[in-house]
């Protein structure tokens, strides 16, 4: 197997085995053959065990952490591609970055934390336990424009949505999954006061539940920013209308992923499964390896 796995590897693609929950496993096809699961082996091989228990105190004081850590790889492999541009000039993953700068100083990179944060994150919170390759490294640009651009709003349609996960290779089961991220943490009122002010004929909301985000969102234009809005627990709570955002209303009713979501909803294996397949590809996407980044002392600038 070991022989097989480095032939693969010196392919442009080549397919993960990728192990997750209740001791399942799947194949997935990743275009990027620098990546390795066993890239800090030699320079930091308790990497992975530092993470999570960085992460894991920092849940203890900050149960909001989960949900932050999974949406900040989203939105970094959305952007430039999954390279820590997202950190530059923000702030840093400050207690995971000092652990490893101590323990392994100058071998693990931005980008490699925000994915194995991410990744513990969806473990801890009662997720599948994803296996992913590291050896990203760190780019030395960000674009606020481009933030602006590539991530997309709450309300954003399916055919979108759907059209950029595509570009990301997943497939329509996977870019449904992905969206289960959100039945961790939760939105800000300036995220859902469309629908409920002006909600489009495809949004489709539980009028009771209606009723609850109007309590909590009173005015079109919120006062403050920082009212949060739990997301939905389960995709049964789509299902029922208790969707938090107007995509997930959309994903349920929408002919080509409502019965993805119905399966999902009715079936956790299958969707631990898609979803880690969905969350590798993601996290592999348009990369920067080797001499094409690097591995940056502090997370919110360059070396």
């Amino acid at each position: 197997m070991a022989s097989l796995v480095e032939r693969m590897r010196n392919h442009a693609c080549f397919m993960l085995f990728v192990k997750v929950a209740l001791g399942m496993g799947i194949l997935v096809g990743v275009c990027e053959a620098q990546l390795d699961y066993d890239y800090y082996k030699s320079s930091c091989p308790d990497v992975e065990n530092t993470v999570r228990k960085a992460v894991l105190g920092v849940i203890l004081t900050d149960p909001t952490a989960p949900a932050a850590f999974l949406r900040l790889l989203f939105h970094d492999c959305q952007v430039q591609g999954c390279d820590a541009s997202i950190l530059l000039d923000s702030k840093p993953v400050h207690s995971i970055e000092d652990k490893l700068r101590a323990k392994c100083p100058g071998q693990v990179s931005c980008a490699d934390i925000v994915a194995l944060a991410a990744k513990v994150s969806v473990a801890l919170s009662g997720g599948p336990d994803i296996q992913i390759p590291l050896g990203r490294k760190d780019s030395t640009t960000s674009s606020r424009q481009a933030a602006d651009v590539k991530i997309p709003p709450s309300n954003v349609t399916v055919d979108t949505l759907l059209d950029i996960f595509k570009s990301k290779s997943l497939n329509l089961e996977e870019s449904v999954a992905i969206m289960g991220a959100h039945t961790l943490g939760g939105g800000h009122c300036l995220n859902i006061v469309d629908r409920l002010f002006d909600r489009q004929p495809d949004d489709q909301i539980n009028p009771g539940f209606g009723v609850i985000l109007r309590l909590l969102c009173p005015t079109k234009t919120p006062l403050t920013n920082l009212t949060v809005v739990p997301n939905d627990k389960t995709l049964i709570d789509v299902l029922l209308g208790n969707g938090l955002f107007t995509i997930d209303s959309r994903i349920s009713t929408d002919q080509r992923t409502a019965p993805i979501v119905r399966q999902f909803a009715a079936d956790s294996r299958r969707f631990f499964q898609v979803f880690s397949s969905a969350f590798v590809k993601l996290s592999s996407s348009n990369v920067l390896t080797n001499e094409e980044g690097q591995v940056r002392r502090k997370c919110n600038q360059v070396n």
